[in-house]
């Protein structure tokens, strides 16, 4: 195919997300990249942005901030705050500097947190078991959903502070939002469970305490879940009253996923499940050894094919009237154009770009017309450990990166991985 043919496709055509233009239609998703040690915005992970922002793509997304230090899930996982301004100013700058925007995905990870790491006792919508942490959370006080759906606003006021272009605020995947959604782990007597209605109580009060925050047209994005994939958790008929709900709090555009992180992890990516990668990396020894012995039967296989959430993530598209971005299973030029003429006004990448982070350029420039990727999974493992990285690369090709722009990766506990 000619060179000047794939350039006119849809995807690489500007778009645009409430008052913001992207170059083309194409976002690196929110992958947790496990480079911010004690919760700070590192050399390493400025540089993963950079990479594949010079890597062609329209906006890359960091991923995983939580809005406050007892909302993180990791030790490494960063939070926001007003002393790391200056480093994300340095991100945000170096991503505009190679012609693409910077979002921030925004979360809480609720009853995922690990008070071993955090230090902070985690909190959910109920007092529901938790296997991925063998833990039961503190169920949330009124007094503490108000301050949260504060925290997530101040987050916002500060991330644009920081350069960020948009932010995204994480609805999906069992994190705290999504906990108080699904009749999984809501069970609450109060204003905030019960019907589905109720369970929106919370989730769309932040959405919408974000827009007042941000004014009309900061572009703030919703990633959230078209099933949870589990028995008694949110089906695709409440995920469209819940687009429906994002829109009239002031969303400005959707992210359709999938999964639950204790349950059905690998649901949201498809694929190998490097179960050994995941207990080599976990610092904990019970989890670790229960990885080991029953991994197999805990973590369920979901068989990968491109575009898999399409279908459902249609039904989203069709019921809002905001742009809606396809992730999952996004890697070829047949995918983006596939994607964008079923009405999708953007699509999301993530293995796609961490194996290769030029990937749209390629693509732009015909040089490849499909991503190698293999879904093997194993940068997913490594990530809980430390920096996400390919390991199908040639060895060592992180590290002769890292070390042409003079970072040290010594600090970093995945190094030893690189």
């Amino acid at each position: 195919m000619a060179k000047a043919a794939v350039e006119t496709r849809k995807a690489f055509t500007p778009g645009k997300i409430a008052g913001l233009t992207l170059r083309n239609r194409t976002i690196r998703a929110g992958c947790f990249e496990g480079m911010c040690e004690k919760g700070n915005c590192t050399d390493l992970l400025i540089e993963h942005h950079r990479a594949v922002a010079a890597g062609g793509i329209g906006m890359t997304t960091v991923s995983y901030v939580s809005v406050s230090e007892s909302a993180r899930a990791y030790g490494h996982e960063m939070w926001m705050r007003r002393e790391i301004l200056p480093d994300l100013q340095r991100l945000t700058s170096a991503v505009h500097k190679e012609g693409a925007a910077a979002s921030v995905q925004l979360g809480h990870c609720g009853y995922f947190a690990s008070k071993h790491d955090t230090g902070f006792q985690p909190v959910g919508a109920s007092r529901r078991f938790n296997l991925f942490r063998i833990s039961f959370p503190k169920p949330m006080t009124e007094d503490d959903i108000k301050k949260v759906t504060q925290d997530f606003a101040n987050a916002a006021l500060l991330a644009r502070e920081a350069g960020f272009d948009a932010v995204e605020v994480h609805s999906g995947h069992g994190y705290l939002l999504s906990q108080f959604l699904s009749p999984y782990t809501n069970k609450r007597k109060d204003i905030y469970g019960g019907s589905l209605e109720n369970r929106m109580r919370f989730p769309a009060g932040v959405v919408r305490a974000v827009r007042q925050a941000m004014g009309p047209d900061f572009p703030v994005m919703v990633k959230m879940n078209v099933t949870d994939g589990i028995k008694g958790g949110i089906e695709i008929d409440d995920a469209v009253a819940i687009a429906r709900r994002f829109e009239a709090e002031g969303a400005s555009g959707l992210v359709p996923s999938c999964g639950f992180t204790s349950k059905t992890p690998f649901m949201m990516m498809r694929g190998n499940r490097p179960i050994l990668e995941f207990a080599a990396a976990d610092k904990d020894f019970i989890r670790r050894f229960g990885l080991l012995f029953f991994g197999n039967i805990i973590v369920q296989e979901f068989t990968y094919k491109n575009l898999f959430l399409m279908q459902e993530a249609l039904k989203i598209a069709k019921a809002v009237k905001i742009p809606v971005a396809l992730v999952g299973g996004i890697c070829s030029v047949n995918d983006l154009e596939t994607a964008m003429n079923a009405g999708f006004e953007f699509v999301e990448l993530g293995r796609a770009t961490i194996r290769d982070p030029d990937i749209v350029n390629k693509w732009q420039k015909a040089e490849v017309m499909a991503a190698d990727c293999d879904h093997c999974n194993r940068c997913v493992a490594v990530m809980n450990g430390g920096p996400v990285y390919c390991v199908c690369n040639k060895k060592g090709h992180l590290k002769r990166r890292i070390g042409s722009k003079g970072i040290d990766a010594s600090k970093y506990r995945a190094s030893a991985l690189i």
